[in-house]
């Protein structure tokens, strides 16, 4: 039987998939992946059948008529995620473990069902979601002193700032190597001494980070902020890390960052105040291409006529 990995680029995706193959290593295991944005990942498998698949980090809803496929062909399907997922199907090949509360993620309900035997992975991977509330939480739990915490935060962070991009040639590793060598490690803390790819993504952070933070917002009210970065790889990157730090300055406000897309359209990031991590996955729903969760979402191709319209909807909505 035929064993496949799918997975969200990003560092809940990295670190949920870790967790469980700590447990139950799957060396032989097909990985199928890409950056953040790209969701619609079960199509990929194209007319696989009779296999064993675990699918960690994406939405269910975005991928109802492939999952359904997948079942019809005889494949067994573990299916792991805390976006918005609509009905789940029933059926006794799909074993679903769907939590959308805002102050969760993947590598946190992996963390559960695995009853936190590798929860520092579960740290980063909140980390790298933006919720540093369950983090500590977990952190507090293994009694972690701050120094290590920041070692953890910083992973998730970084793990975090290489799924974002319009493409992969935007990202500094594919994000299937890129978890070869988180693989590698069962310590984080030993890969932060280590690796040289977190050197990179660091200086690559910094560097990028230090470009978004001298942008202003084009629009500024009580309820939120919308920021506009040029249609430059570097915009594309840190557009997600940018998000996360433009909503921890300001947890009473929502937060939009639009990002020119190459083909002339624009992907837009919406945080919800961390204040009320509620109605980012709504808002972004109401247009062609979005989706996400409660707290952090985002469309990816919104026609530029539809920008007005969008930054409208988003001074109502919050």
């Amino acid at each position: 039987m035929q064993r496949i990995d799918v997975f969200n680029g990003d560092a809940d995706g990295i670190c949920a998939l870790h967790q469980l193959r700590l447990n139950n290593p799957r060396p032989d295991a097909l990985l199928v992946t890409g950056v953040k944005r790209d969701i619609g990942l079960l199509a990929r498998l194209g007319d696989v059948r009779n296999s064993d698949i675990t699918v960690l980090d994406i939405s269910l809803d975005h991928n109802r008529a492939a999952l359904a496929s997948l079942l019809e062909r005889g494949n067994r399907i573990l299916y792991i995620d805390h976006h918005f997922s609509g009905p789940t199907p029933l059926s006794p090949d799909l074993e679903a473990h769907i939590d959308p509360q805002p102050q969760t993620c993947t590598s946190i309900i992996v963390d559960t069902l695995l009853h936190g035997q590798w929860r520092p992975w579960a740290i980063i991977g909140a980390f790298g979601d933006n919720l540093d509330e369950s983090a500590h939480r977990l952190a507090d739990s293994l009694s972690l002193d701050p120094g290590k915490v920041a070692m953890l935060k910083d992973m998730g962070i970084l793990l975090n700032y290489n799924g974002y991009g319009a493409g992969l040639d935007d990202l500094f590793f594919h994000p299937a190597d890129l978890y070869r060598q988180v693989s590698a490690y069962a310590d984080p803390l030993t890969m932060y001494e280590r690796s040289p790819a977190l050197r990179v993504l660091k200086q690559g952070y910094e560097e990028d980070m230090e470009r978004a933070m001298g942008e202003a917002p084009v629009r500024d009210s009580p309820g939120g902020r919308i920021f506009r970065l040029p249609a430059e790889p570097w915009a594309r990157r840190v557009a997600g890390v940018f998000s996360n730090t433009l909503a921890r300055q300001q947890p009473e406000k929502a937060h939009a960052l639009i990002v020119p897309n190459s083909d002339g359209t624009l992907r837009i990031s919406v945080r919800a105040p961390l204040s009320n991590r509620t109605g980012a996955d709504a808002l972004c729903r109401r247009f062609p291409t979005g989706g996400g969760r409660a707290a952090a979402a985002g469309i990816n191709n919104l026609p530029t006529d539809q920008a007005d319209v969008f930054m409208q909807a988003f001074m109502e909505n919050f």
